[in-house]
């Protein structure tokens, strides 16, 4: 039996682990929002990047990719994606529905996976903002892993790849490239 990871962030484009299959997929009653500072890959300690996580939104639903692990790689992968979303991030179980004609090996519809999710409380968690503090977050942020803006373009242009529609993500995504529009020398190119 497969251990799923649930991705919705930066694990779209860049899983970084071996895995056996990939499949869309949504969960059901949480929403994606940049409420999470970013201290170790998209930002500074200093200067917090904004980076995705879910949070409780009953009549929502968030879509991502579910990937299956190799159970000899399991443990290595979950160890690695610890550290990796060690930035606030706890390890949850959550219910996701694959996505379409998709069903798991078994020929479910519906497979429990594991995923990591920032909460109010941790020390880098940002949480809710006006719009224009959020634009100019992502706009003066870098990290290890690259800039901010990155990330959210990188993020929306995946997300529209699957057909996931996410407002949140697109609106700040696209008033980010007319912020850097606006900016003499600077491209909106990933």
């Amino acid at each position: 039996m497969s251990v799923w990871i649930f991705g919705y962030g930066s694990l779209l484009w860049r899983p970084g682990f071996p895995y056996v299959e990939a499949k869309a997929a949504r969960v059901a009653g949480l929403s994606r929002r940049l409420e999470q500072g970013s201290p170790d890959h998209r930002g500074t300690p200093e200067r917090l990047g904004r980076v995705a996580t879910l949070v409780p939104a009953p009549d929502a639903h968030v879509g991502g990719l579910v990937y299956a692990l190799a159970p000899a790689e399991t443990d290595a992968i979950l160890t690695a994606l610890d550290e990796r979303e060690q930035g606030g991030y706890d390890r949850v179980t959550v219910h996701a529905e694959l996505h379409g004609e998709a069903t798991a090996n078994d020929g479910e519809t519906a497979i429990e996976a594991i995923t990591w999710i920032a909460r109010p409380g941790n020390p880098w968690h940002l949480g809710p903002a006006p719009f224009e503090t959020m634009v100019a977050d992502v706009l003066e942020a870098h990290g290890p892993s690259g800039t901010n803006v990155e990330y959210v373009l990188r993020l929306s242009e995946t997300l529209a790849t699957l057909g996931f529609e996410d407002d949140h993500v697109s609106s700040l995504a696209e008033a980010v490239r007319a912020a850097l529009g606006s900016r003499p020398g600077h491209s909106t190119r990933t």
